[in-house]
């Protein structure tokens, strides 16, 4: 898939993470939250405007333990 069909698929509201060259390759690579969980993020990594991978991370949350 193309950058223009995963945000297609997916909408236009991603940030872009990553983008730099790479031997003479474009690499970037973009994030899209996933509403309503504000800790996890898909991020998509594309090559020369073609997927090459996606993944998800989740932002740890600490909370606090201590009782008052």
């Amino acid at each position: 898939m193309s950058k223009e069909q995963v945000s297609g698929v997916l909408g236009k509201s991603y940030t872009i993470a990553e983008k730099y060259m790479e031997a003479k390759d474009t690499i970037e690579v973009i994030s899209y939250r996933n509403f309503p969980y504000d800790n996890e993020m898909y991020l998509f990594k594309f090559k020369n405007n073609k997927l090459e991978k996606w993944y998800r991370e989740l932002e740890v949350q600490y909370r606090d333990t201590v009782e008052k």
